[in-house]
């Protein structure tokens, strides 16, 4: 498939990209390969495949029980902590006072 140069310079400017003249050949040449192999895919008979949603079918997610455990003490969490006041870490100010 033949994809010109102002082709390119839209679909750059759609996708909010700054080429230079001199690369605008060599995806004009990029894009019409991707363009014939996607012609390519449609000529597919796939109206007996079902959808999936990963190509592997064994592929599942492996989780743990969510199990409530006891959690660290004030004190175990604060010991390592570079600053803290009281029962909180002391972190730099991020927000402006106004």
């Amino acid at each position: 498939m033949n994809i010109d140069r102002d082709t390119v310079r839209r679909v750059a400017l759609l996708s909010r990209l700054s080429l230079a003249d001199s690369e605008l050949d060599g995806y004009c040449s990029q894009m019409g390969s991707i363009l014939t192999y996607i012609s390519k895919l449609n000529e597919i008979d796939t109206k007996d495949v079902a959808p999936t949603s990963h190509p592997l079918s064994t592929l599942k997610n492996v989780y743990r029980k969510d199990v409530p455990k006891p959690s660290l003490t004030t004190a175990e969490a604060l010991q390592n902590a570079p600053s803290k006041e009281g029962d909180f870490f002391k972190v730099p100010q991020v927000i402006e006072k106004k």
